[in-house]
């Protein structure tokens, strides 16, 4: 178990140097080739997992992998389109959980393997409303797990968007996410999530969250996906 008494300095470094060794992963993903045309999802997803080994000794994952492409990228977390190979000009994103020491990481993040307009301009729109949703949440300071994501996906769709999932993000921690029971929707940022999400969780510490933003185009049968830690890691500005 856990020590409840942990320092929760401690506890933040470990959290954001987890994320910071994921940027580190996703970083090699372009400049080494990982996400190119004629490798399948279930390969692409292998060779990503090899390269967190090999740069970090990670062999675990706290949820499952993900690389998705083109029509799959319409598909949301639970649900597991059949492997795709990747084309030439795909959009391409990429889900993944290592556990770094006991600390998760949640990183996502989307590619362009071509020079689409269409796919650079859904790809390039993730960032912006992923950091609008951080600023909204950064200027109320009793926002709740619902009111955020009723804010996220208005500005989803007033940016000529439709959001893909039924939620836009969770707690993050110490503890396997997948054993979350459909029930606890105060563990995610989503409806029927009443409670201010700045509170202490069920050991007495601060919550922390990712956030999460998946963009779909069902006309053009493509999406995208952009996640990291919400509360931790940047300075809000005043």
């Amino acid at each position: 178990m856990v020590d409840l008494i942990e320092n929760e300095d401690v506890r933040a470094a470990g959290l954001l140097d987890a994320q910071s060794k994921a940027q580190e992963l996703f970083a090699v993903i372009e400049t080494r080739g990982l996400i190119s045309p004629g490798v399948t999802e279930v390969q692409a997803s292998d060779s990503i997992r090899d390269r967190a080994y090999e740069m970090f000794g990670t062999s675990r994952f706290w949820h499952k992998r993900i690389v998705r492409a083109g029509e799959n990228t319409l598909h949301p977390y639970r649900e597991n389109p059949p492997d795709r190979v990747l084309a030439v000009d795909d959009i391409v994103f990429c889900d993944f959980g290592p556990i770094f020491e006991q600390w998760e990481a949640d990183f996502g993040r989307t590619f362009v393997l071509g020079d689409d307009p269409a796919k650079l301009k859904l790809r390039d729109a993730l960032p912006v409303i992923w950091d609008a949703g951080r600023a909204y949440f950064d200027s109320h300071p009793d926002i709740t797990g619902e009111g955020l994501f009723s804010h996220v996906t208005e500005l989803t769709q007033q940016a000529g968007w439709e959001f893909g999932g039924n939620h836009c993000g969770h707690l993050v921690g110490q503890f396997p996410h997948e054993r979350i029971a459909g029930d606890e929707w105060e563990l995610y940022i989503a409806p029927g999530s009443d409670k201010p999400m700045r509170r202490a969780d069920r050991t007495g510490r601060p919550c922390h969250w990712i956030l999460e933003v998946h963009l779909v185009d069902r006309e053009r049968k493509i999406g995208g996906f952009h996640e990291e830690l919400l509360d931790l890691g940047h300075h809000p500005s005043k």
